[in-house]
């Protein structure tokens, strides 16, 4: 993990590797962003000219090295674009000063410090540019760099691998010795860890993470960070009547679990109960998934993977709410004892589910979390799945749906996700499109109409949240998993989408504003 520091040095003062500076769309051309002066000074004033003259005109993503002046102690300048000019000086949005950070500790692979002058004038800039750098400076290396077992001798035994991230991010023009800035940075780098921690686990190939390991994994930190973990293996699951994550995960040779993990603070008021969808290979089961369908489906746990980051972001920013996560952790293979089209599942709620596609899973193991985490009657429950591509076809790649049983609290997810950078857009739940699931053998079947295919799945879930508890859906298909270039601080690969608004969704609920 990259280091972050308040560092009480000057721009023109630090030692580094790079100075980063921000660079705003004008009308004009490039205008320096708050943060830079001491760089365009060492530059007598004219910095701006020189990365127009490169070709820099502060378009949003846009990035531009060159030497740094004498004057300067780093021997480089990593001007990054902002997009346009605030209307009111040092009122930068602060995604754009999240992406901003983030393109340049992408562009710093390799590089052991960069100072960050970038706008932090206030709590939540700082705040910002360290998540943003920190987001940006990930790289799965995991599996890379191994030994090579043919080559000579008298070679190197071990290729040179991939670059490392920026080792370490020094941020500039905040208040080091303030606790409010100690604070929001020592919250950035907690919340952004375990961020990069869920991406390794959606990162991972599915032969080393599975139900068992994953649960492994949550068992792990809940020792680490005071989490209680409870763990329900294949016999504790037949045991309890799982019928859903049973039926699931009945045609892998790697069994199914449910984990339990439970924050509690003395103080708390409210209980949060967050349900993550774990699927952790999707091969579609008997429902096969056609060819080029399964290459990433690695990242079919990407949910699961979002509430445990969730859970323990809320221990260790010791917030004064109980948070309880449930992990529904399966593999969806095709086998001679594999759930088929026309079975029907008896669920832990007693009702019957008749599988018309294995393939449309997911809502099959949230349905039994989200039973027994309603048992526990939380104040609210949120699920988070990568559960429909009907969702990526309506929002496509970046923006996750929201769904709820209750309008006001649907709301208030969405406000928190656009306020901490994850966009996303609420989504209805048509009763006119319950009757599609009707079955003529069981209570419901696990398919509908085929249009509004996302919005089906949302209605199958609500059947099973218990009564008089606050629900939401959020279906982050699109965004969980990014195949293209990386961009701002968002890698290839996983991506840790939903951590950041579980997080706020916590802090907000512990100031006594569940929404």
């Amino acid at each position: 993990m990259t280091a972050l520091t308040l560092s009480t040095a000057g721009a023109a003062t630090l030692r580094a590797d790079a100075l980063v500076v921000g660079v705003a769309k004008g009308v004009k051309g490039p205008v320096l962003a708050p943060g830079s002066e001491a760089v365009d000074k060492a530059f007598d004033g004219k910095l701006a000219a020189v990365l127009a003259t490169l070709g820099a005109t502060g378009a949003e993503g846009e990035l531009t090295k060159l030497p740094a002046a004498s004057g300067l102690k780093a021997p480089v300048v990593v001007a990054v674009g902002l997009g346009p000019v605030p209307d009111k000086e040092d009122a930068y949005d602060a995604e754009a000063l999240r992406r901003a950070a983030g393109t340049a500790a992408r562009a710093l692979t390799g590089a052991k410090k960069a100072g960050f002058a970038l706008p932090a004038s206030s709590v939540e800039d700082a705040a910002a540019v360290a998540e943003g750098a920190l987001l940006g400076a990930y790289a799965f290396t995991a599996y890379q760099g191994g030994e090579n077992k043919l080559a000579p001798k008298d070679a190197k035994s071990k290729d040179s691998g991939p670059k490392l991230p920026l080792a370490e991010v020094a941020l500039l023009g905040a208040k080091p010795r303030d606790k409010a800035y100690k604070a929001a940075v020592e919250r950035a780098l907690a919340l952004v860890e375990e961020i990069n921690r869920a991406r390794d686990l959606i990162n991972t190939p599915p032969n080393d993470l599975y139900p068992e390991s994953f649960a492994a994994v949550a068992t792990a930190a809940g020792k680490e960070h005071g989490i209680k973990v409870q763990v329900l293996d294949e016999k504790a699951l037949v045991k309890g009547g799982y019928g859903g994550i049973l039926g699931v995960g009945q045609g892998a040779e790697r069994g199914p679990r449910l984990v339990k993990l439970a924050y509690t603070h003395p103080k708390a008021e409210k209980t949060l109960a967050l349900v993550g969808k774990g699927i952790t290979y999707d091969s579609g089961g008997i429902s096969l998934k056609p060819a080029g369908h399964n290459e990433t489906m690695k990242c079919d746990m990407a949910g699961a993977a979002a509430v445990f980051a969730a859970v323990v972001s809320a221990a260790r920013l010791g917030l004064r709410v109980n948070v309880t996560g449930w992990l529904a952790l399966a593999e969806n293979m095709p086998s001679g004892n594999a759930t088929r089209p026309g079975d029907v599942l008896r669920m832990y709620s007693g009702k019957t589910v008749e599988v018309l596609n294995t393939d449309a899973e997911g809502r099959l193991v949230l349905a039994d979390a989200l039973t027994r985490a309603s048992e526990e009657k939380p104040d609210a429950i949120v699920d988070v799945a990568t559960l429909t591509g009907a969702m990526v076809l309506a929002l496509g790649n970046r923006t996750f749906g929201v769904m709820a049983n209750d309008d006001a609290f649907r709301t208030s997810i969405h406000e928190i996700a656009e306020e901490v950078g994850e966009p996303s857009w609420p989504m209805p739940l048509p009763a006119d499109l319950r009757k599609g699931m009707d079955s003529p053998t069981a209570d419901i079947a696990n398919m509908g109409e085929r249009m509004g295919g996302g919005l089906v799945a949302g209605l199958f879930l609500k059947e099973f949240v218990g009564e008089g508890i606050a629900w939401a859906h959020l279906d982050i298909a699109g965004p969980a998993f990014h195949e293209g270039a990386p961009y701002g601080y968002t890698p290839k690969g996983g991506t840790g989408s939903a951590v950041r608004t579980l997080v706020r969704l916590a802090e907000r609920t512990a100031d006594g504003d569940l929404g």
